[in-house]
């Protein structure tokens, strides 16, 4: 079996607003967890609880999402800097 290589190089990834993508998912998760306790009692008696608890769940991993993503762009814009700072003062001397 031949091993199979690509013949184009991949696409750079899209950047877009990462961080509001990420916390406006987390706050649905939890909007839906919200609304779907008052009928509780309803998801119990027909063996659908795991709906509520999928909504939490949800909501928390975007919580650690929500870190993840403010961490990165914080990075890619220190090391944008860094760079800028370099290509300057290299052009400086």
């Amino acid at each position: 079996m031949a091993k199979w290589t690509p013949r184009h190089e991949a696409p750079e990834p899209l950047e877009g607003p990462v961080v509001a993508t990420i916390t406006g998912g987390t706050v649905i998760w939890f909007v839906l967890f919200l609304a779907q306790l008052p009928f509780y009692g309803w998801f119990d008696d027909h063996g659908h609880t795991w709906w509520v608890w999928t909504c939490l769940a949800g909501g928390g991993l975007g919580l650690i999402g929500v870190w993840y993503v403010r961490k990165r762009e914080a990075a890619l814009t220190r090391d944008a800097a860094l760079k800028h700072t370099a290509t300057t003062s290299d052009t400086a001397t």
